[in-house]
């Protein structure tokens, strides 16, 4: 079956305005659009953000700049109270942190939690947060999906690399996506981008000044595309370090208890007969986005839509379920589709 042909009956099930799926599969690519999108058109990613943070953490862990094993608050102002708090907990969602960070709800409730609830919360208030958040668990004890620590991850990185936490955009696109030559991947929500949409209505561009390496990454099926492809054949990068960074953030670091799945830098990776499927999704108040990719058959699929994601996230599973078939392998139900 042609990628065409297999990708179609996905596109037919995103319910935006506008959408756009792509596949590779060995030397075949294609890539669908539906509505007034091209492939170079910008989706906000959500937490497929998170992957590009942990792109970037590999890329200072191959320059030497830091250690997965470092202590977070080796690069803040402050330390933090009890056991040791990492950047691999950060990057494995085992830190303990809360999902959100204390005080981003009350905040955004008052600041437009229907439209723009992460946009009065910065850097400062993120460090705020940080003094006073309760950890769940001891870090690296238990696996609690945690915005809070992806935005944190991008905040500590950026003051690694010698900036402020607020430099994570630019560090972002120094290291990793500019010289990957990702044209249309940025945090910048003044650039052009696709409008977002929730229950039918309009959204305004996503805003996260202090959450950013969270959530705040716009892209398009091409970009995102090319980046699957980099991952499949990471010997293609155009530098060692890169080709070191796109390696290492595939690589398992620990099992998920219960679920017979693993957690890579960030990527959640399935194990299978015929090889480890990898992928992450991410949604915001107008766009769900996903990611996915087989190593062994050396196959990738993006599926993005400018619509908030539904209760159960059926465009996501659907995604999911399209790669594995593409994979010729059973698809069943992924675990844990984040957003």
């Amino acid at each position: 079956m042609s990628l065409t042909t297999a990708l179609t009956p996905l596109l037919e099930t995103a319910r935006g305005p506008a959408s756009a799926v792509a596949a590779v599969r060995g030397t075949e690519r294609a890539v669908l659009c539906r509505g007034p999108v091209g492939e170079g058109d910008r989706f906000e990613t959500g937490s497929l953000t998170k992957t590009f943070t942990a792109l970037l953490l590999a890329e200072l862990a191959a320059r030497g700049e830091v250690r997965y094993g470092d202590r977070a608050d080796r690069y803040l102002p402050f330390r933090l109270p009890g056991p040791p708090l990492t950047l691999l907990h950060l990057a494995t969602h085992t830190s303990g942190l809360p999902r959100l960070p204390p005080g981003l709800l009350s905040r955004a409730v008052r600041s437009g939690w229907l439209t723009n609830p992460y946009a009065g919360f910065s850097e400062d208030d993120l460090l705020a947060s940080l003094r006073r958040a309760p950890l769940r668990h001891r870090p690296g004890s238990r696996v609690h999906y945690s915005n809070f620590g992806g935005g944190l991850l991008g905040h500590v990185l950026a003051r690694a690399a010698g900036g402020t936490g607020g430099d994570y955009a630019a560090l972002l696109a120094e290291r990793v996506t500019g010289p990957l030559g990702l044209r249309d991947t940025d945090c910048d929500p003044n650039r052009p981008q696709l409008m977002g949409h929730w229950h039918g209505r309009s959204r305004p561009a996503l805003l996260m000044p202090g959450l950013a390496a969270a959530g705040a990454v716009r892209s398009s099926a091409r970009d995102l595309l090319g980046v699957l492809t980099l991952l499949l054949h990471p010997d293609t990068a155009p530098d060692p370090v890169l080709r070191t960074a796109l390696t290492e953030v595939q690589r398992p670091r620990l099992s998920v208890p219960r679920t017979g799945s693993r957690l890579c830098l960030v990527w959640n990776l399935r194990p299978r007969p015929d090889g480890a499927l990898v992928h992450h999704s991410g949604g915001t108040r107008g766009f769900t986005a996903f990611a996915g990719f087989l190593p062994a058959s050396g196959t990738g699929l993006v599926a993005l839509t400018n619509t908030a994601p539904t209760p159960l996230a059926p465009f996501v599973q659907s995604a999911y379920g399209a790669l594995c078939g593409l994979g010729s392998t059973p698809a069943g139900r992924m675990w844990t589709a984040r957003v």
